[in-house]
This record gives structure tokens, sequence and C-alpha cells, in this order.
């Protein structure tokens, strides 16, 4: 799991051979402006969901992992508290992993909190359980999906 602000995003571009398309889409001046949906950057190997949405309790929600796909995540408006914990870690799963939506909920509680705020951002590997979208008020954010291999 990684926690930055956008400024410092091109650090992380040789991380990943998908990364520097998914920086540069999360570097557009008109990010803020796009409509709620899906975008296309480079086919199903990364795309981007622009979401604004209310928030919801920590105990009404799932960590969740992924298999397939890197989640780069991130806050243009509101704070998003979320919560993360070690896939290894999870002793409770909730159903079994869905390959269509790339998806495995567990019920354990997260280790730690992360307060993320407009403007940073992070990235969560499919070895980080992640609880997003935890807010008291509606949350404005991008997330963008990178083919882990």
């Amino acid at each position: 799991m990684i926690l930055d602000v956008l400024e410092n995003a091109h650090r992380y571009t040789v991380m990943n051979r998908g990364f520097a398309k998914a920086i540069a889409f999360l570097l557009r001046p008109d990010l803020k402006e796009l409509p709620v949906g899906k975008y296309e950057i480079d086919g199903e190997r990364v795309y981007a969901t622009v979401s604004k949405e209310a928030g919801q309790k920590r105990e009404d929600a799932l960590l969740e992992t992924h298999e397939k796909y890197i989640d780069i995540q991130l806050i243009l408006a509101g704070t998003d508290d979320i919560g993360w914990k070690p896939k290894l870690m999870c002793k409770q799963p909730s159903g079994a992993y869905d390959h269509n939506s790339d998806l495995q909920f567990f019920r354990d509680q997260p280790n730690t909190w992360l307060s993320i705020i407009s403007g940073e951002f992070a990235i969560f590997f499919p070895e980080d359980a992640h609880m997003p979208l935890i807010s008291s008020g509606r949350i404005h954010k991008v997330v963008v999906k990178v083919v882990a291999t």
C-alpha cells in the first residue's frame, strides 16, 4: 500500500508498465469536471471509474481485495477514511472470490485507517485488503484499475 500526494505520482511509474498511463490520466487538467462513469485508458489493462457518492459507516462496510488489478484511488473532494489490512491476515471471508468482478470481501476489521483528502491518492496491490468509501459526507474520487502483472 502506498499513500502520497498527486504531485509525487510520477515516482511510481516504474513500478508497473500500466502506471505511466494511469498517472497521465490522473493528471488531466479536466479530471474534476469529468462525468461519473468508466473511462478506458488502455483497454482492460488500465481503466478508470469516476464516482461521486455518499460515504458509509465503518460498521456497514467490508474489507475487499482484488487479484487481477491494482487500485490507484485519488480523492478529488471530500475525505475517504480507508481501512487497510494485509490480505494474509484476513481470516473471515464473506463469500468466495468473484472472478468477474475481481472482488473478494472479508469481515475482518482493518488494522489501520487512512484519512485521504483531496489531492492525495492510495495504491492498493492485490495483497492489500482495503475498506474504501468510509465517510460522513460525499466523496468525489477516481479509481484507476491497472492489471497487476
